[in-house]
């Protein structure tokens, strides 16, 4: 459990714990804080200078922003992406990864509990495999919790979760994703679209679909990330970007956005949005939060 701040005119001291799993893009890299703080040492053995400018380690973390953002893993264990998903990839590219045996990876989501509300971002594969009931019930949340489910995607390790069996898991959220996306998956053969349609069925009542720069409540902001999936969304609240399946891989994809994973649908949109959604963090010291990013790796 880690907290991730960038403390800029911090103006709120909080004591919750943020799990890593949140990459700031500053001259690609990957940064975390220790919670309950960090020894000198720690921090110049695992910090530069710059990400030393950029955040803080103390006893009491700062933030800045009222809100908590915490990774829920959904997968039980750490995972591997083959090499192959992503073509063929140099050996020597390979090598100085260090990531011969594959790619390192979770199946996440993201909790955001901000202005008395509780936001659940995706909501992993469902079952057999899920461990997100279990893990959100180690942070003290029921499904009954939750207020709201901003959907980045329709990928079924993104909407499984909403369903067990016939019934909905969360009651009373309200339910947001983009009216591109829906339109695009709905138009598929029935062989793709036949959890979509049945999940979003069941929600229905409570189903909002939205335009790219949107604000949703609590403010947070719906963007354009379309490539991944025809109507992918990314959310920024504050200094956070909910970037979905923007990046499959950190450990590869960061330094080389013009590789793609197999599972994005339109190539080259995706490298596009890739390059855009990592330079505009770079030059706004945002982080992104991914939902294959896995929790503790650093790059």
């Amino acid at each position: 459990m880690f907290y991730f701040c960038f403390i800029e005119n911090p103006i709120k001291q909080i004591d919750r714990i943020i799990r890593k799993g949140i990459f700031l893009v500053s001259g690609v890299l990957l940064a975390s804080m220790c919670a309950g703080g960090c020894s000198q040492s720690q921090k110049q053995a695992s910090a530069t200078d710059e990400e030393q400018a950029l955040f803080a380690c103390t006893d009491s973390i700062t933030t800045v922003c009222d809100s908590i953002l915490t990774q829920i893993r959904d997968n039980a264990q750490e995972r591997l992406m083959q090499l192959s998903l992503f073509g063929e990839l140099p050996q020597a590219l390979i090598d100085s990864l260090g990531i011969s045996q594959g790619v390192p990876a979770s199946v996440s989501t993201f909790l955001l509990e901000i202005d008395g509300k509780r936001i659940l971002f995706d909501t992993g594969m469902g079952a057999p495999d899920s461990r997100l009931l279990t893990n959100l019930s180690a942070v003290g949340v029921t499904p009954a919790d939750i207020d709201y489910l901003y959907l980045t995607h329709f990928h079924g390790d993104h909407i499984g979760g909403m369903m067990k069996g016939d019934s909905v898991v969360f009651p009373r959220a309200e339910v947001y994703a983009a009216q591109q996306e829906y339109d695009a998956w709905t138009q598929m053969p029935d062989e793709q679209k036949a959890q979509v349609v049945a999940t979003m069925e069941a929600y229905k009542e409570r189903l909002h679909l939205v335009a790219y720069g949107d604000t949703l409540p609590c403010g947070v902001v719906a963007l354009n990330c379309a490539g991944h999936t025809p109507g992918h969304t990314a959310y920024q609240v504050g200094k956070f970007i909910i970037a979905g399946d923007l990046v499959h891989g950190a450990a590869l994809q960061l330094a080389h956005p013009e590789i793609c994973a197999a599972y994005d649908m339109d190539p080259q949109a995706a490298i596009q949005k890739r390059r855009h959604f990592l330079d505009y963090a770079r030059q706004n010291h945002l982080f992104l939060a991914g939902m294959h990013q896995p929790a503790g790796h650093a790059k």
